[in-house]
This record gives C-alpha cells, structure tokens and sequence, in this order.
C-alpha cells in the first residue's frame, strides 16, 4: 500500500482497534480462477502465537478452492471516510493551489489462511461474533436462542477459515500534511456535514489551531 510518510500508522493497538471498530474486510485472494474477494465480517483474536482473524464463509463459495490451496490472502477492512472540498482550506484564500481530496482510515492485513470444517470450532466463533455485535444491546439475541437442529444444520453449510496475522499496516490519510488552520477548517467542514467520525479522527491525531 502506497504509504506517504505523514500518513503511514503501524502501532498495532491502532490497527488492532480499528479492526475491531469496522469489522467488516474485504478478503482477496488469487487462485486458478484469478484475483476473488468477499465481503466477510472478522472476529480479530489475540493468541499465544499471535493475532489471527477468524471468519466463515458458505461451503458453496468458490473462494473457498483458493483457501485451501494454503496461498497467501489479503484482507482490507475500511474505517471512516469522507470527500473533503477545498473550498474548506484557510489557504485556498492566500494562493489558490489547493485540488479536492478524500480523507480515510484503512488497515491491510496479510497471512496465510487455513479452512477449518471443525463443528465446535465454528460453532464457538459464530458465538462469538454475535456476542461482539449483540453484547451491548438492550435483549442481545444468543445464538443458543434459535432450534439446536437448525443451527446444527446452519453450521453444515459453512466452512471457518483462520488468518494469522503475518503483515499488518495502516494508513490514517486526514490531513496530516495540511497547515494547522486547513486542518481546523476542514474538521469544522466535516461535522456540519455530519462526518464526525472522519473529524474525531483527525482530532484525535492532530492538535488543531
């Protein structure tokens, strides 16, 4: 990933959180049938070896082929983003040289995946990723809730992959490489558009004057 060095962001609690904060990755990989990617929700998990990311998948997906062929995957995951004018920059008003650009946060994450058809141990990772995105609900929903037979045979119908994590970078693109007062402009400008995530992150990163 092309990485500008104001941008560039490799502490691992960052990636770690942001991952955790949008799930949802883009897993690539390249096989037979050429380059393939899927929208999957992660469940990122520390272990005695290191992170890994763990997910499912339909056993009818054909990405699975290239899963088991033990290749290296790619996974993207996205966090707040924003188109940012340069009508907002303080010096668009002193020289005029300023261009529209976007503002992001994304993670890339490498590894080499393996397919695990073991029932317990998807049964334990959809428990999981549900009480991560149930937990904090008023009546959070179990997946003990729904007939033992039908989640038995949910279960069939899926295969579990795990992604140690071997590469992992980020890139914070928020306006780091613009003055104090475009910084301040554009945090201003994209509140009242109602981006307050894309703000609170270039907040969080830069002292704005």
């Amino acid at each position: 990933m092309y990485r500008p060095p104001p941008f560039r962001e490799d502490r691992a609690e960052i990636l770690h959180q942001a991952i955790r904060d949008h799930p949802l990755g883009s897993l690539v990989t390249a096989g037979p049938a050429g380059l393939l990617a899927n929208l999957l929700p992660f469940t990122l998990v520390d272990t005695a070896a290191g992170p890994v990311l763990r997910a499912h998948l339909a056993r009818a997906n054909d990405q699975l082929t290239d899963l088991r062929s033990s290749t290296p995957a790619l996974v993207l995951f996205h966090g707040p983003q924003a188109y940012v004018t340069p009508a907002w920059y303080a010096s668009k008003a002193t020289h005029g040289k300023v261009v529209p650009t976007w503002n992001y946060v994304t993670v890339q994450v490498r590894g080499t995946p393996r397919v695990i058809d073991d029932a317990q141990w998807l049964g334990e990772q959809i428990e999981r990723l549900t009480h991560d995105h149930e937990g904090a609900r008023e009546r959070p929903l179990s997946v003990g809730d729904a007939p033992a037979d039908f989640i038995a045979s949910q279960l069939r119908a899926i295969a579990g992959i795990e992604i140690p994590v071997t590469q992992i970078e980020g890139k914070w693109k928020v306006s780091q490489n613009r003055s104090a007062a475009d910084r301040a402009m554009v945090a201003t400008g994209l509140a009242a558009e109602g981006k307050h995530a894309v703000a609170q992150v270039m907040q969080s990163l830069e002292p704005l004057a």
